[in-house]
């Protein structure tokens, strides 16, 4: 035995990934790495899977110039072809769905349910990338010169950089580069460092169906590595579009290097989410809704629920509700069988969530369950629910991204809307009322500012049809569906002269 959870048989399935004890973490058509080998661990029980040898300086050059010249071939494909090959991507994932979402599950921490739940987003996005092949258009507008035609054209950027979190490894990828590709960009990717395995089984999967099609691999090439290659895409005037997935310092730093070059960038950054819930609101549904939303993927969601502003009148009602349905969590590894709630990710999520604990303590809050780590291997802590903040305590407006949620107690949902677009991100946002004035009201000009606005359903689990991203300090990036493929593409305007006249607009006379 090597040590590495890999060579145990319980843990032999891995291998059906094409993932080995040692694995390459570059792609470009071809595997190799020459930059440093990491160990990827579980969170379950910090055991070591496997081992990848990051991306070097060198080997990111090598990749750029890579998928830089694979888009001179992959430009010319019709677009429709283009969503074929996306297509096959989609089936192919469909084939290893089961294995990849346990493969979330070991070295991300999530559980079975949540992991195959993001492998089947990439899957559904890929299907929704296929219809939208054959649709993204211009517009032809009117000219008001006799014989000219003025028209819309929309052509790729060319190369699209995807940065992704170790919390979505698999899905916000997709998001990405089904739309990139379809769209006639080909994708450079860098996932989380301490996700790697995800982000090497993934490639395998997409290389085989490129190679079988005989487009060059470096359509969608790959790099592992850390803040280092990070920054060489951010200051890389070669990448065209650059997405990054992260916390909203790190974003900011990337996206004033992206600034620096005048170059594009689409963030998708933190997010301190409320849910509200008036004193008409069906409070089982409330419930339910709060469980999946703050304990959900042990609090390390960007659409977590970080916030119920309850009213008055059912805020205790809905706390002691809320304590009953934690406690019938089921903690454990999130491979198991009946597990609903896992590890967080890495040791330091775990220092973070103490400090979060004693923070909120300190500024008057009641710890109402949890507030402790578990006593056992891994990474676990208890979801916990604290009462009694102002609404405007320091740590109530800090994204903390562990399993806590701040109860606060408001008068009326004008107070409540308030409290929900005072905090600097503006990620999604829930109210649970069932009376239309207030919904309206919600969903309007003086409602939630957030990018995604929700009503009587939690924060978290979008869907792929509408643009997901949010504003303010989450970015301002939109992902997914709706027009999110026009931050894909570059847009042209065109006057076409077909007539043997010259007039020019405005009637001007220029003789």
């Amino acid at each position: 035995m090597s040590g590495l959870l890999i060579e145990d048989p319980k843990y032999s399935w891995l291998k059906e990934l094409g993932l080995s004890a040692q694995n390459e973490g570059v792609y470009t058509g071809t595997w190799g790495a020459t930059g440093e080998e990491v160990t990827s661990l579980c969170p379950a029980n910090n055991q070591p899977i496997a081992k990848v040898k990051q991306g070097s300086p060198a080997d990111y050059e090598k990749a750029i110039q890579a998928t830089r010249a694979a888009w001179q071939e992959w430009a010319e494909i019709p677009a429709p072809q283009r969503g074929e090959i996306v297509r096959q991507m989609g089936e192919a994932l469909r084939k290893k769905k089961t294995l990849l979402g346990k493969l979330e599950s070991l070295e991300m921490g999530k559980i079975v349910a949540e992991g195959e739940g993001e492998v089947q987003e990439y899957i559904d996005i890929a299907d929704y990338a296929v219809g939208l092949s054959r649709m993204f258009s211009g517009n032809v507008f009117p000219s008001e010169r006799r014989g000219h035609m003025l028209i819309e054209q929309w052509n790729p950027l060319g190369t699209v950089g995807v940065i992704t979190a170790f919390n979505f490894p698999v899905a916000v990828y997709g998001w990405n580069s089904c739309i990139a590709l379809i769209t006639g960009n080909t994708v450079l990717w860098k996932g989380a460092p301490t996700t790697p395995l995800v982000s090497v089984a993934i490639t395998k999967i997409i290389a085989e169906v490129l190679e079988a099609n005989k487009i060059p691999g470096a359509v969608c090439a790959l790099v592992t590595g850390g803040a280092d290659i990070g920054t060489l895409m951010a200051k890389d005037e070669r990448v065209n579009l650059l997405s990054f997935t992260g916390s909203t310092p790190v974003g900011h730093k990337v996206s004033m290097m992206v600034q620096e070059r005048f170059g594009k960038f689409l963030l998708e950054l933190g997010g301190n989410n409320a849910i509200l819930v008036n004193d008409d609101a069906d409070l089982e549904m409330v419930v339910r809704s709060a469980v999946f939303a703050c304990a959900g993927t042990a609090g390390q969601r960007c659409t977590t629920g970080r916030r119920l502003i309850l009213h008055e009148k059912v805020h205790d009602t809905v706390v002691d509700r809320l304590k009953k349905a934690y406690a019938q969590l089921r903690i454990g590894d999130p491979l198991d069988e009946g597990v609903n709630y896992g590890p967080l990710h890495s040791p330091q999520g775990v220092e973070h969530f103490k400090l979060a604990v004693a923070d909120a303590v300190a500024q008057g809050g009641k710890i109402e369950y949890g507030g402790k780590p578990i006593d056992r291997p891994g990474n676990f802590v208890e979801p916990t629910i604290i009462s009694g903040l102002a609404h405007d305590a320091p740590i109530v407006h800090q994204e903390t991204f562990v399993p806590i949620v701040y109860a606060l107690k408001t008068k009326n949902v004008d107070e409540a809307i308030a409290w929900n677009n005072e905090v600097k991100q503006g990620l999604t946002s829930s109210l649970f009322t069932r009376d239309l004035a207030n919904v309206f009201k919600w969903i309007g000009p003086k409602g939630s500012d957030c990018g995604i606005v929700n009503v009587n359903i939690p924060t978290s689990g979008a869907e792929i049809g509408g643009a997901f991203g949010g504003e303010k300090h989450t970015g301002g990036g939109r992902e997914s569906g709706s027009d999110a493929w026009k931050q894909y593409m570059r847009r042209s305007t065109c006057t076409i002269n077909f007539s043997k006249e010259l007039p020019l607009a405005q009637g001007i006379k220029f003789e």
